[in-house]
């Protein structure tokens, strides 16, 4: 999953399992939606603390919930290589369509949170936009997955949703409390933490209160 998704509420909601709408046919409207955009600010954040790094590890990063490749892009511009994973096979095809996108380190899965798999030794794990749309029944395996895959002194970079955002009242995503996101954050040393808390609007236009955790960070 990625980014940024219309799930907002159509009419009365008798139970939580009537709560976790199907979203799936909006994903080409979504893709269409933030096409050109740039990479994200977090990704972008990251990238330069490595640069400046005395000691800077191997050039490999994971992806996840890639989506139409906005970060993967930039991460092989600079000559990275990506492990690109997103839910949605969609989104693959999309990404390794892309007339900007060089192939040549990059390699892509189709896998959902709930059975993901990392490789060890990972430099940088990206997730823009995309840990919250985790079933929380299997979050805790999926931040593990992360933590342990990352060597030390690699980092993460993604955001977080809060739990004063809108969408805390569908059962089948991910909100954290601000001492939650502190207990995450733990194994690391935090280089950037901006929270986000204010109205706004879905990227395909739809009104939403959005409570976000915008995170850069270095695994001890």
């Amino acid at each position: 999953m990625c980014d940024f998704l219309k799930r907002w509420p159509m009419g009365d909601l008798s139970s939580a399992a009537e709560a976790a709408m199907n979203f799936e046919t909006r994903w080409q409207q979504y893709y269409q939606a933030v096409e050109g955009r740039p990479p994200r600010t977090t990704l972008t954040r990251a990238l330069d603390s490595i640069a400046r790094d005395p000691n800077p590890l191997p050039r490999f990063a994971v992806d996840l919930g890639c989506g139409n490749g906005r970060d993967t892009v930039e991460l092989l511009r600079r000559g990275w290589r990506v492990l690109a994973i997103d839910g949605d096979p969609e989104a693959i095809a999309r990404l390794r369509q892309r007339d900007d996108c060089d192939r040549t380190y990059l390699e892509t899965r189709v896998q959902r949170f709930e059975n993901l798999t990392l490789p060890p030794a990972v430099s940088l794990i990206n997730a823009s936009f995309c840990l919250p749309f985790c079933l929380p029944q299997h979050f805790a395996y999926l931040w593990e997955e992360i933590v342990v895959a990352l060597s030390p002194g690699g980092r993460f970079c993604g955001q977080l949703f809060g739990d004063q955002d809108s969408w805390a009242a569908y059962a089948d995503l991910t909100h954290h409390s601000r001492i939650e996101i502190n207990q995450l954050l733990e194994p690391f040393t935090v280089e950037w933490l901006e929270e986000e808390n204010h109205p706004g609007k879905t990227a395909l236009g739809e009104d939403k209160h959005w409570h976000i955790f915008h995170i850069v960070a270095q695994k001890q």
